[in-house]
């Protein structure tokens, strides 16, 4: 098969595949699930700096008689966000989008045999 008939072709699965209901469903809840969690951290995130630059006196206090202030928890706690978030979003993906996905992928695969 010449490289034109194999691009065809696979152009044809492709379009297959993106006019399924499937992959419409497939993008609605992936957006659904990374737009909201995008905007609380950028929230999250963007309140730790604002603090840090002009709450310098609440980030800067201690937390009882150790050397660990509220900045660093704070800190600490955008790692610990991150790590949440993503194995949210690890289970998610999962339990909705990975059946989505590998639906899709074989109807690919039958559509490339053709």
């Amino acid at each position: 098969m010449d490289d034109q008939a194999v691009r065809e072709r696979d152009a044809r699965a492709y379009e297959a595949v993106y006019e399924a209901a499937d992959f419409t469903e497939l993008r609605r809840r992936y957006k659904n699930f990374v737009v909201p969690w995008t905007i609380t951290f950028m929230a999250w995130y963007l309140a730790y700096v604002a603090c840090c630059n002009w709450a310098r006196g609440f980030m800067s206090h201690r937390i009882g008689d150790s050397h660990i202030n509220v900045a660093l928890i704070f800190g600490l706690l955008q790692f610990v966000s991150t790590f949440v978030i993503a194995a949210l979003y690890g289970r998610f993906a999962n339990r909705k989008l990975d059946p989505l996905a590998h639906g899709l992928n074989a109807k690919y695969k039958r559509e490339r045999r053709r």
